[in-house]
């Protein structure tokens, strides 16, 4: 056989089983669909490649990789199998586990609809589980898997799989196996929703031997994680890609509020796992930052000048530069806006006091809010009992000193909204970005849209799915969001 015809022969193979498995998964694709049309978005967002490094199957948020021989060996173990694994990588991208570095601050955080916060921001977290007898794994490629890392993608892993295994559709059903079983039993003792972090953050505390651990990394393995934009450092970040996936989370939310009449009995627990899951915390400090404005203050532009010329001048002249830099810059931050409390019966005084320190805790932050503030502080049960007007850090840190709240009647949102209307007519305002307002939810809500920005902020223990009106976003904080609070 002639060269070229060997190259050939290896083209048309490669094509081939390209076809093949790209078949194989829009099969899996529309089966899924038949039943979950509320994941009609997320399902169809791939493109199919071949990859014969690749373990299996795995995607990067864009493309689904595949090795042909092994995705073509597990649809002839199982349909199902194949079925379940595209469902497990489409709940990877939904919760953006592709970004998530192993922090306990939310993967989700400032992905809304329309929201332009850039990726990429999370901290590092120094895990609190480094026992000696769990290794580092060698990949054979020259590189090496840390603890950390492993205990995340277990983490991902083990939520993605739960929720699949919670939901009750014939394309997926699958049995468990008693570790799995065993599992989702000493994990849901926690009573708290088995996101990524969750997850993490119990596994830390369990101590395993790496006989252990490595039994729950061959349960819960589905996918190959190689593409994920964490685990290639040198790889600049995507926020488009993010904030896709953010953009098909909400619309996946308001779907499944509307299928959930339909589906109701037979796989209610799901939907109620999913839409929480979609709603989880938020790292406040960037969610603030929805209410930034661009403003221009007084500031060393570095930006706009030359160093090289602005020094030569002072060298060469003792104290006179050759270009002065310009005292002012356009920055985004928040400059006014409104923080409502809650001061009904049912709200903890402690944790509005939690609240109000990571409030001041931002507004203490240089680059979140401008020098000059314009920030009203209502606290309103069923009326106004008091406004207080904040223009300084200094303002703000005297209020939290001598905090007292008022009221504890019942909760009614729309005095608090009518109250602001009023502001507004006076002039209080110049340009408005937004009200937060801290409640348990259970209220009366406005029935027209203010013309500002509005949020509900609820605690997650206290948290029952209310009907917040479409046009206010909603933010469900766990206490570990507020930290601890100041006993100073």
């Amino acid at each position: 056989m002639q060269p070229e015809d060997k190259t050939q022969e290896i083209e048309e193979t490669a094509e081939r089983l390209q076809v093949i498995g790209s078949s194989i998964l829009r099969a899996a694709r529309d089966e899924l669909y038949l039943g979950m049309r509320f994941l009609d978005v997320a399902l169809s967002s791939f493109s199919y490649q071949m990859d014969g490094s690749i373990h299996g199957f795995g995607t990067d948020g864009r493309v689904i990789y595949f090795q042909p021989q092994m995705l073509g060996g597990l649809y002839k173990e199982n349909r199902i199998l194949v079925n379940r694994g595209y469902l497990h990588m489409v709940f990877h991208c939904i919760f953006r586990h592709f970004v998530w570095r192993g922090t306990d601050s939310n993967i989700n955080a400032s992905y809304s609809a329309g929201d332009n916060a850039a990726v990429g921001q999370q901290e590092s977290l120094e895990c609190g589980w480094m026992p000696e007898n769990i290794s580092k794994t060698d990949n054979g490629d020259n590189s090496v898997t840390t603890i950390e890392e492993r205990l995340r993608d277990l983490s991902c892993d083990i939520a993605v799989e739960h929720i699949i295994d919670g939901m009750n559709y014939r394309s997926i059903r699958f049995s468990r196996s008693l570790l799995r079983r065993e599992t989702y039993r000493l994990l849901e003792k926690e009573g708290k929703t088995l996101n990524a972090q969750r997850v993490y953050k119990i596994l830390s505390g369990w101590n395993l031997s790496e006989k252990d651990f490595t039994n729950l990394e061959q349960e819960f393995h589905i996918d190959d994680h190689k593409y994920w934009e964490c685990k290639r450092p040198d790889q600049k970040p995507n926020p488009m890609l993010s904030r896709k996936w953010g953009e098909i989370n909400d619309g996946i939310e308001t779907d499944l509020e509307t299928f959930s009449q339909e589906a109701g009995e037979r796989d209610g627990d799901f939907l109620e796992q999913i839409k929480t899951e979609n709603r989880s915390r938020y790292d406040y400090r960037e969610f603030l930052r929805k209410f930034a404005v661009f403003h221009e203050e007084l500031a060393v532009d570095d930006d706009s000048f030359d160093y090289n010329f602005y020094t030569y001048g002072l060298r060469l002249y003792g104290n006179m530069p050759l270009i002065e830099p310009l005292e002012s810059k356009e920055v985004k931050k928040v400059e006014e806006f409104v923080i409502v409390i809650d001061t009904s019966m049912s709200c903890s005084g402690e944790l509005v006091r939690r609240f109000l320190e990571e409030t001041y805790g931002v507004l203490s932050e240089n680059e979140s809010f401008f020098t000059k503030i314009n920030v009203h502080i209502i606290q309103c049960d069923e009326k106004v009992h008091t406004d207080k007007k904040i223009t300084s850090q200094k303002e703000m840190k005297a209020y939290m000193e001598h905090l007292e709240l008022y009221g504890d009647g019942g909760t009614d949102f729309r005095p608090a909204f009518e109250w602001v209307d009023k502001l507004l007519e006076q002039h209080e305002f110049h340009n408005l970005k937004g009200l937060i307002y801290f409640t348990d939810g259970f209220g009366i809500y406005p029935q027209k849209m203010p013309p500002y920005k509005t949020a509900f902020v609820f605690m997650q223990d206290n948290y029952r799915d209310v009907d917040v009106p479409v046009w206010a976003m909603k933010l469900i904080l766990d206490k570990d969001d507020l930290g601890e609070p100041d006993r100073q």
